[in-house]
């Protein structure tokens, strides 16, 4: 109150409004003009003290008071330090800000300038330490109410996604969107379908994604075009590594779902089936295995990556001498390579003698019957060997899993049931269904194994591709034919032998070119 004049001093006050979405904004009375009409309502009972409501607005609709990147608040603050402003009112302290740390930001800035705040419906003075206290609390209860929310809709995203819900996220190629009665779904879209599974048939074909991208490149093809809620055109860029990589490992096109780590069966309709994506899948294994061997293998290395030394149990990498113009290839032992010739039977073998004899091996294949059978009980010697593992794992797991059960068994039959037993058989629970989860990701890797398991038929086909083929390739694409038939080379250098084991998923692989071959386009 003024000494001299008897009139109290004028208070400029403005009214901030925020709701976290923009739903129900187009009706005639919505929530920021209730926040408003409370506001004004309260500055009008205080003109007695001489506060007076300015004309400008300021209304976030749709922004979360999780931050502070909201325009109407940036404006508030900007005409705050401009000294424009002495108090600002809102309907609740939440609507400012549900940040402990940004809030104490705002006080700080709020103080400096000589300007208060004010909340209709929670009384307090910030001019006082308790009135700054009950702030706080209001404050981190807010807080704690935002985190609460944060966490349910992660659990209900999490709920849905376990059902094969799709929950939102930019569209794939291969899907449109759809919003309606049953929420937010995907649909196939029949056209992009179709250039989705020809990328995949590319991709084996090419045998590396750069090759592969140069095809897209060539043909036009470029990512999902999408429209957002809002109107914004996203999408239809041309494919780099990681958009190509991504749109070959997304499970999203086997009719599946992903949570973190979970995978779950969709809701939607499936693109690329199970023998095209594993094939797929395998390509990108290998090639990730060997650093992308085709394209960088310089010096002609047919078998760069598959040859093994049996003795020392290592690799045996590619290497040349030169002598003169002529250059002299060799598989070399890499511990001989590191700890001396003399630690290996055998350090070294010539490139192209080995190069021949594996070539002249898959070719004899289909000429021999005794020699095709030998190769198939090879084959199928090595996968029942990583069978045999796996359910040596899975007995042990279900081994565990006894153990836990017993262990649940011993803390409910005690007398005297407390706290400490109910957090005991919690975490006896939780042991128990992690170990369940582990038990069927083994009886699925076993599944898949045993997909492997070829037949003579299959073999045969294979190798009868192969001879044909051969002879009009060029080097690249020699070395990719035989890495999708080979799996591994081991030479046994004491008894100067050499053992081929074949790669089953390859197999198919090969078979299966000569079918696609025409449905895969090519610049």
């Amino acid at each position: 109150m003024s000494q001299d004049s008897g009139k109290p001093k004028t208070v400029r006050c403005v009214v901030y409004t925020r709701k976290s979405t923009d739903e129900n904004l187009d009706l005639d009375f919505n929530s920021l003009d209730a926040q408003r009409e409370a506001g004004e309502a309260y500055i009008k009972s205080q003109q007695h003290e001489g506060w007076v409501c300015l004309d400008k607005r300021y209304d976030d609709a749709g922004f979360s008071g999780g931050n502070i990147e909201r325009p109407a608040f940036q404006r508030l603050m900007a005409d705050v330090a401009e000294g424009k402003i002495d108090c600002i009112v809102v309907y609740k302290i939440d609507r400012l800000s549900r940040s402990l740390m940004d809030f104490a930001r705002i006080m700080e800035t709020l103080e400096a300038n000589g300007v208060s705040v004010v909340s209709v419906t929670q009384q307090f003075n910030t001019t006082s330490s308790m009135g700054r206290l009950t702030l706080n609390i209001l404050l981190s209860f807010a807080q704690f109410e935002r985190e609460i929310i944060s966490e349910r809709t992660r659990d209900k995203i999490a709920a849905a996604r376990r059902k094969g819900k799709w929950t939102g996220g930019p569209p794939v190629l291969g899907y449109d969107r759809v919003r309606d009665h049953r929420g937010s779904r995907i649909v196939v879209n029949q056209d992009e379908a179709e250039r989705v599974r020809a990328i995949y048939r590319m991709y084996l074909k090419q045998g590396s994604l750069l090759p592969t991208i140069r095809n897209l490149r060539a043909l036009g093809w470029k990512t999902k075009r999408y429209e957002t809620a809002k109107g914004t055109r996203r999408g239809g860029a041309e494919f780099d590594k990681s958009a190509l990589q991504k749109l070959l490992t997304n499970v999203v096109y086997l009719g599946k779902v992903t949570y973190k780590d979970e995978v779950h069966e969709g809701e939607h309709e499936a693109i690329v089936d199970e023998d095209l994506f594993a094939r797929v899948q395998g390509l990108l294994r290998r090639n990730r295995n060997s650093g992308g061997k085709h394209s960088r293998n310089k010096y002609g290395a047919l078998l760069k990556g598959l040859v093994r030394c049996k003795a020392c149990g290592c690799a045996m990498s590619h290497h040349f001498a030169t002598r003169g113009d002529k250059r002299y290839r060799y598989y070399v032992c890499i511990r001989a390579q590191k700890n001396g010739w003399s630690t290996c039977p055998a350090p070294s073998l010539p490139a192209k003698q080995l190069e021949d004899f594996v070539v002249e091996q898959i070719k004899s294949l289909g000429r021999d019957p005794g020699v095709l059978e030998d190769a198939l009980r090879a084959t199928q010697a090595h996968l029942q060997r990583d069978i045999d593992e796996l359910e040596g794992q899975r007995a042990e797991v279900e081994k565990a899993i006894k153990e836990l059960g017993r262990q649940v068994g011993e803390v409910a039959a005690r007398a005297g049931f407390d706290e400490g037993a109910t957090r005991r058989l919690g975490r006896l629970q939780a042991d128990i269904h992690d170990r369940e989860q582990e038990a069927a990701e083994i009886n699925a890797r076993i599944a898949g194994v045993r997909q492997r398991m070829l037949n003579p038929d299959e073999l045969a086909g294979a190798v009868e591709a192969f001879d044909p083929l051969w002879e009009t390739l060029p080097p690249a694409q020699k070395a990719r034919l035989v890495h999708l038939l080979i799996e591994r080379i081991e030479y046994d250098g004491e008894s100067e032998t050499i053992s081929l084991t074949f790669h089953p998923t390859g197999i198919r692989t090969l078979t299966a070119e000569q079918r696609e071959e025409e449905a895969c386009p090519t610049s």
